[in-house]
């Protein structure tokens, strides 16, 4: 089951909205096929496993970290029925899927054939790896990740300029979350004061959906996440006033623009902005920032997870990380040290379900 883990992360950027899922076939104690889910509308696991096998999979048993899909309402070819073709007698599984159109027909089309089904296995760990879809077809919301990089004395900024707070790996590891988070979210502040590029380039990896909030439409057109080859692939939430000049800029530019009613304090409303990200089947978000956007996420709790990059600097005048109105505890996930600075990995238990 280790290994379906690992084989499932190469599918990391690539398949969502879809799971993560690696499949390994054994017989006679040895292992004769594996493969995993490798872009969305590509084979599944359990058929790349199947169609890798060294050895007639009669007989052999398949481990999966999530169970078969058995629907034909997606491009690709249910997985149950080619399991129980190939001969297959056994099949063991981490995590059920909770997708109403999968969610225990497959175990129980597997057992009607007269195959042996057993579940469960290493559950925890195949629900973490699956935390972005699982998230994704139970709350109906996309996960949400608030990623703070600050000094020790809690600034994220040197007043209004652009100030390198972290060093090289925690930029490294930055760039990798971009590539296997469907979206990363910053407010017009951020895009103003650092000018970002918001995609990835420390590491291999797709870019992500780039999604601006700015209730005014008030950011600079010539920043350059407007302006590069992958214009279309960002997105500007505003409010419903009349912009319409300043829409026809990023229109030209091929920005996607989703207008929303503010609230009374003038402010968009976070949880709708989620749910219309839900909608787009976007599974789940990285937000970079600034303050304003970081205070709101954790004010109202829409969140799943918090990364604290500590560096060792203290920049004295600048910007905090976050004012918050509200007591509340987090879980602590991890701690790991990158160099100079801190990674704090922080799970909300108010708001996820894991």
């Amino acid at each position: 089951m280790k290994l379906c883990f690992d084989l499932a992360k190469g599918g990391e950027g690539f398949v969502s909205p879809n799971p993560l899922v690696g499949a390994v076939i054994v017989k006679n104690k040895k292992i004769i096929g594996k493969g995993y889910h490798q872009e969305f509308g590509k084979p599944h696991a359990e058929v790349n496993a199947i169609n890798s096998c060294t050895d007639n999979p009669e007989g052999a048993t398949l481990y999966c970290n999530l169970e078969p899909c058995s629907h034909t309402s997606k491009k690709t070819l249910p997985c149950v029925p080619i399991i129980i073709k190939c001969g297959i007698k056994k099949v063991v599984i981490s995590n059920t899927d909770p997708n109403p159109a999968v969610s225990g027909k497959g175990i129980q089309a597997l057992k009607d054939a007269g195959l042996e089904v057993v579940t469960e296995i290493m559950r925890d760990e195949g629900f973490e790896i699956n935390r972005f879809f699982l998230t994704h077809i139970k709350r109906k919301l996309p996960y949400v990740t608030l990623k703070i990089a600050r000094s020790l004395d809690g600034k994220i900024a040197a007043g209004d300029k652009r100030i390198k707070i972290t060093g090289e790996i925690a930029d490294v590891f930055t760039h990798s979350q971009r590539s296997i988070y469907d979206s990363v979210l910053v407010g017009r502040n951020t895009i103003d004061i650092d000018d970002p590029e918001l995609n990835v380039r420390r590491v291999e990896g797709r870019n992500p959906k780039r999604i601006v909030i700015d209730g005014e439409l008030n950011v600079n057109p010539k920043s350059k996440c407007f302006n590069d080859a992958d214009g279309r692939n960002t997105i500007i939430i505003t409010s419903d006033k009349k912009h319409n000049e300043k829409i026809r800029i990023f229109e030209n530019k091929e920005v996607n623009i989703i207008k929303l009613a503010a609230k009374d304090d003038g402010k968009l409303d976070l949880k709708k902005i989620l749910l219309i990200l839900y909608q787009m089947n976007i599974a789940s978000i990285f937000v970079e920032g600034g303050k304003e956007i970081f205070s709101q996420f954790i004010n109202q709790k829409l969140f799943d997870e918090l990364i604290i990059l500590q560096s060792a600097k203290i920049l004295g005048k600048g910007t905090l990380d976050f004012e918050s109105k509200n007591s509340y505890s987090l879980k602590l996930h991890s701690v790991e040290r990158y160099g100079d600075d801190i990674k704090s990995v922080f799970r909300n238990k108010d708001f996820g379900i894991i």
